[in-house]
């Protein structure tokens, strides 16, 4: 499993908004400190509005800002919102495994494994800790 550009932007503008709790983030500033492309940043972010995950403010001062608490938002969320399923093979990508082999494949057992320890990671780290993570490096510099 490959997380595209728009997974891993989505991320990182998702944490430029939780740096600034409060205060709205214009998309062209996201774009400058990360490095991405200001109509890129402005496909991803209409996803993200829809979806509730941030708020539009209109005006010379408005820009994007968290709909929620840093803390209330899973990288697994962010992740699954952009990428879609985050399973590693086809046949979990559904509640129930509809695969015809399932019963008799070996390799099952791996592909589970690995699809539970992928979200087990990025369903149990949250903005917040990001947020955390990035003010660390920060402070280093």
């Amino acid at each position: 499993m490959k997380i595209s550009t728009k997974g891993r932007y989505a991320l990182r503008m998702m944490l430029e908004f939780a740096l600034h709790p409060g205060e709205c983030t214009k998309i062209s500033q996201v774009a400058k400190r990360q490095q991405i492309s200001v109509k890129y940043l402005e496909q991803i972010v209409t996803i993200l509005c829809r979806a509730g995950y941030v708020k539009s403010v209109r005006g010379a001062q408005g820009g994007y800002l968290l709909s929620r608490d840093p803390s209330q938002y899973t990288v697994g969320q962010i992740l699954r919102l952009t990428e879609g399923n985050l399973a590693p093979v086809a046949c979990l990508e559904d509640e129930e495994n509809h695969c015809g082999r399932s019963g008799c494949c070996a390799t099952l057992k791996v592909w589970q494994k690995l699809n539970d320890a992928i979200s087990d990671v990025v369903d149990h780290v949250t903005l917040a800790d990001l947020v955390e993570e990035q003010i660390s490096f920060e402070a280093k510099k």
